[in-house]
């Protein structure tokens, strides 16, 4: 859930603190005040699009912060394996400082992209306003219910579905190149023939080239080498002046010596060890010089042969084995060009054995649809009678395209009849922009057992709706708020008086500038700015007692 907002410098915030809580969170105050800045804020620090304009007038620089406190382990490990940052104890925070030109955004400390924070603000939060009106107008958006509605069933069908879609698709486009007049086949046959056969002459084997380079270094380095080596085995052996010549007097001394003190027996034994390591290192230089010659032909073998394999990478590949790839490629494309009667007639028949696996997959998939259709539309019908939608009808239509695309053939539709013995149309057609407000908050209803997103932001969930219709979008606020944490914008009494916690936003002026301020409201408190939501000119007793039995009847509706 979100636990809080912390917001410094945006348009006229000044700086802001929420702390949010479990159930339904509401926010009023009086239009202008600054309540769709607030839900803006949560929108910019989850990677929405924020215009330099947002930034306070005189300021640098606007700030907003989000904290979430995250329970479930599943969601933790999501978020990790999208190698984002959660602390210990899930608490997550997500930080977007906004300067003109640019801004950065954070999560837990960590900079992150716009795109990482969009994807991870799917897991998070869900905000419905204005914009979402327009998507679920769309036919793609409705498909998009219904299959999160038929959940895993469904979903394994999409994938495979989508899997056999993607290779006939690529079949199909392979297809098409080979369409091609005779002169373009033999251009390709004779450009292929020469790759192919300048490839595999040359014979490459994969870490070839490593091995080249090491020997034709050493080979180069030679000279040097041996010299260094030469004065490193005299250093040894010299006849009068070799380390080994003059230890061999030390340790004919020293075994003099021991012979008067055995006291120097253990060094006389490290000096004699000493000795033969010495012996076996000069052996070793010896028998390095006489495996370490190499002729002028080998020199020139090894740079000729190292030529022709970088000439080869340059042409074919960054390394031998993408040469080689390159070439096993060309020698199918080669096969296949020289018979492309046989061969287009085997990708004829795959892409037909693959379009029957589709339209199978999509036959299993429109089942699937139709049935969960069925459950769906009763489910969202009972939603829309509770909403004040008396003598509704609601169908989700599942109906069949002519073609097979990537997750099937359906075409998904929500239809709607308004009144009795009107006939159902679809829904963009017929309902107003406060009839899909309350659509919508039936379908969130519907779904608030199944989505596992913990918080919901509603905007504009009020237009167009007063009466008893608000009274009864109420309770479905309050019935998502057990389930949810909800977080609302409203101008409803009705709504407000079903507040678990309840945030008064007002604007005031100090020292010459407008500035927006934000107030956790106690019970009396509540009360009163209920009263100020039921219009009167002047909040007296009789609007007060109002505002108190309204109160206490959201009071009782949500211990039912």
């Amino acid at each position: 859930m979100l636990v809080s907002l912390h917001v410094k410098n945006l348009v006229l915030i000044e700086e802001a603190e929420i702390s949010f809580h479990d159930g339904l969170n509401l926010l009023t105050g009086e239009t202008g005040a600054g309540k769709s800045i607030v839900i803006g804020s949560i929108g910019y620090a989850l990677g929405g699009k924020a215009e330099h304009d947002v930034i306070r007038e005189g300021a640098d620089y606007a700030l907003v912060e989000l904290v979430f406190q995250i329970g479930q382990e599943q969601l933790i490990e999501k978020i990790r394996d999208m190698e984002l940052p959660v602390e210990e104890d899930g608490i997550l925070i997500l930080t977007r400082k906004i300067m003109p030109g640019k801004s950065i955004m954070k999560v837990c400390g960590e900079t992150v992209s716009a795109k990482q924070v969009k994807e991870l603000a799917e897991l998070l939060i869900n905000i419905h306003g204005q914009r979402e009106h327009q998507t679920f107008l769309q036919n793609k958006k409705c498909q998009a219910i219904l299959d999160d509605y038929c959940g895993g069933e469904l979903e394994e069908i999409k994938a495979e579905l989508a899997k056999q879609y993607r290779v006939c698709e690529e079949h199909k486009k392979e297809l098409e190149q080979l369409f091609m007049d005779d002169a373009a086949r033999q251009r390709e046959i004779a450009l292929a023939e020469y790759e192919v056969n300048e490839i595999f002459s040359a014979n490459l084997r994969d870490g070839e080239d490593e091995e080249l380079e090491k020997q034709f270094h050493k080979m180069q380095n030679f000279k040097r080498i041996a010299e260094m080596v030469n004065r490193s085995a005299g250093y040894l052996e010299q006849e009068h002046d070799g380390i080994l010549n003059r230890l061999g007097y030390a340790l004919h001394e020293l075994k003099q010596a021991a012979g008067l003190d055995d006291g120097l027996t253990q060094v006389l034994e490290q000096l004699t060890d000493a000795e033969s390591l010495l012996h076996d290192a000069a052996r070793g230089l010896t028998d390095y010089m006489e495996g370490a010659s190499f002729s002028e032909q080998e020199y020139d073998e090894a740079e000729t042969r190292l030529d022709c394999i970088n000439h080869m990478k340059a042409k074919y590949g960054t390394s031998i084995a993408q040469v080689i790839a390159y070439g096993e490629k060309q020698q199918e494309k080669l096969e296949k060009l020289k018979d492309l009667e046989h061969y287009v007639a085997h990708l004829k028949e795959e892409i037909s054995i693959l379009e029957k696996k589709m339209y199978g997959m999509a036959d299993k998939a429109h089942m699937i649809r139709e049935r969960q259709a069925k459950s769906l539309s009763v489910q969202i019908q009972e939603a829309l009678e509770d909403l004040n939608f008396l003598k509704v009808s609601f169908v989700v239509d599942v109906s069949k395209k002519e073609s097979c695309s990537i997750d099937g053939y359906d075409e998904v539709d929500f239809l709607i009849s308004m009144n009795p013995g009107e006939k159902l149309r679809p829904l963009k057609e017929v309902a107003s922009g406060g009839e899909l407000s309350r659509i919508l908050l039936a379908l969130k209803t519907v779904f608030a057992r199944k989505d596992q997103i913990d918080t919901l932001i509603f905007d504009e969930i009020d237009a167009g709706i007063s009466g008893k219709t608000a009274w009864k979008v109420a309770e479905k606020m309050a019935i998502l708020g057990k389930e949810h944490q909800v977080i609302c914008i409203t101008h409803l009494p009705q709504i407000a008086a079903m507040a678990d916690t309840h945030f008064l936003i007002e604007k005031k002026e100090a020292e010459q500038k407008t500035v927006t301020t934000l107030k956790t409201l106690g019970r009396d408190e509540m009360i009163t700015e209920i009263a100020r939501l039921l219009g009167a000119d002047s909040i007296t007793d009789v609007v007060l007692k109002n505002a108190q039995e309204l109160k206490n009847l959201a009071d009782q509706t949500k211990i039912k």
